[in-house]
């Protein structure tokens, strides 16, 4: 099973249809052109000696690079590892060191991180994007220009293969690679058209980056699947994207509290055109309500909340139009190949419902574990289902609620942020006895980090101070928007910090979402 026949299959079927727009360039590109890149790419690839099994990685923002890499990687049955461009060189090095690529794809605004990067680790081919300034590079269009454009000889794969591997962060500070094989990706393709009804007549923007399960499968694999067409932009921009969905007619749009936030707040959005959408999705976070009705107020909108990981999808409720406005909160039921339990932490029970229980998923959509993690892979993966760590409940009628996150985290701006990582940075400086994280609401980013933080007898250190510490050693996004100073912090009885206590003092009581 190659996911990566979905493409070629796709191209066989629709040669001429416009699968992607690339709003960078404004470049339009067809099915049969997206394949033969991805062949292109695929025999380059194999020019360097890459095969079966090697990873490949890549740091640029969103492109049409990107589809090269992930389905003509897919043909030769090496290994998509994308690098989140947000991170720093020094949290990019722990990366890079554990999925140990053979290439990497290198775009001009990430020069500089190589250049940093390339004293931390060695990878044997350097491919640069776009004339960016890093020596000793081949160069990417060059590669592709002289590749042959045929098929690739198909290597010995099954669904179980590993087709790409992307990289969450982990509760103990150390990310870990989720491994998503060609049966994952294939199997969210169906559920997601059969739950979602997509078809070839949709249209959907990517806004989110690629480095992201979000990106890459929530709507745009299982839109190539079905024929449909897909609008890429680089990143952000609330008032173009606003200009877009409507000169483009996009159908279905996805995005993330802090979008939905961001184009209420956009100069043209009470001029925008959503005569072609026939439902807004919100992922990453739980989207408020007064946002939805803030919008809804002003425009005659559908909105659906998404949930999903990065290790089961990633997209795993569906629900109607009309149960999107009665279920308002609910992310909706099961999609069609799945099935779903609520269980006791402690004891593994089954709960009944209306009770709050961790949220497990089995189906042929979830992953084989965490890359060379085996420890993390038992911990999350027991007789095939998937332990998500998210705490949720199901009414009467089937209709899940997610209630909190088990997991320590929070999530801001549609970015996981886990508490034990930054904390670890606080407490490495010389002021810090001790540090814990909680979230507090934001109206922009949906939450922030909120450090607590205990000094060292004699020790002096401000606010600012402490942030400005972690540059450097955290993506911006993982820096607390604030710090605070106590004494002590409240420990139970078995020397756990209770964070609870942390949020009923720093946080409004109407505002507290912490962990359950």
């Amino acid at each position: 099973m190659h996911a990566a026949d979905l493409l070629t299959h796709r191209a066989r079927l629709t040669p001429s249809r416009e699968a992607l727009l690339e709003l960078e360039t404004g470049r339009r590109f067809t099915y049969a052109d997206l394949n033969e890149r991805a062949c292109r790419l695929a025999n380059f690839m194999a020019g360097l000696g890459v095969g079966p099994g090697d990873r490949v990685s890549i740091l640029a923002h969103n492109g049409v690079v990107y589809l090269d890499l992930f389905y003509g990687l897919g043909k030769i049955g090496a290994i998509f590892t994308p690098l989140n461009w947000r991170l720093t060189a020094a949290e990019l090095s722990y990366i890079v060191g554990d999925c140990t690529p053979t290439a990497l794809v290198v775009g001009p605004e990430f020069a500089g991180v190589w250049a940093e990067l390339r004293q931390r680790v060695d990878i044997p081919h350097v491919i640069r994007l776009g004339g960016a300034e890093v020596p000793g590079a081949l160069d990417y269009d060059a590669g592709l220009a002289a590749a042959s454009s045929a098929e690739p000889r198909r290597p010995l794969l099954d669904g179980e293969s590993p087709y790409c591997i992307l990289y969450t962060s982990g509760t103990t500070g150390k990310p870990k690679g989720a491994v998503l094989p060609h049966r994952q990706i294939l199997w969210n393709c169906i559920n997601t058209v059969a739950s979602w009804g997509l078809s070839e007549r949709d249209v959907s923007p990517v806004l989110t980056p690629l480095f992201h399960a979000g990106g890459l499968f929530a709507f745009m694999t299982p839109l190539f699947y079905v024929g449909g067409r897909i609008v890429l932009a680089k990143g952000f921009d609330a008032e173009q994207s606003l200009r877009v969905i409507e000169q483009e007619r996009c159908t279905v749009i996805l995005g993330v509290p802090t979008l939905f936030q961001m184009w209420l707040d956009a100069s043209n959005f009470a001029q925008a055109d959503f005569s072609a959408v026939h439902f807004f999705i919100s992922g990453g976070a739980p989207l408020p309500v007064p946002l939805v009705e803030a919008w809804r107020s002003q425009k005659p909108v559908v909105f659906r909340q998404g949930y999903g990981l990065t290790e089961v999808g990633p997209n795993c409720f569906s629900m109607t139009d009309e149960e999107s406005f009665r279920k308002t909160g609910s992310v909706g039921k099961p999609i069609f190949h799945s099935q779903m339990r609520l269980v006791d932490p402690a004891t593994g029970a089954d709960v009944p419902a209306g009770q709050t229980g961790e949220l497990l998923i089995r189906g042929p959509h979830v992953c084989t574990g965490y890359w060379r993690n085996p420890e993390a892979t038992a911990k999350s993966l027991v007789d095939g289902w998937f332990h998500t760590g998210d705490m949720a409940r199901m009414d009467e009628d089937g209709f899940y609620y997610i209630v909190g996150r088990f997991k320590d985290m929070i999530i801001s701006g549609g970015e996981n942020v886990y508490a034990a990582e930054v904390e670890a940075v606080f407490r490495d400086h010389p002021a810090v006895q001790d540090a814990a994280l909680i979230g507090m609401p934001d109206p922009k980013w949906g939450e922030v980090g909120l450090m607590v933080v205990v000094l060292k007898a004699g020790k002096t250190a401000s606010e600012e101070e402490l942030r400005q510490f972690c540059a450097g050693r955290l993506a911006r996004y993982k820096v607390p928007k604030r710090v605070v100073f106590v004494d002590a912090l409240p420990v139970s009885p078995y020397g756990k910090v209770m964070k609870s206590e942390l949020r009923r003092r720093f946080v409004p009581a109407e505002d507290q979402t912490g962990p359950v």
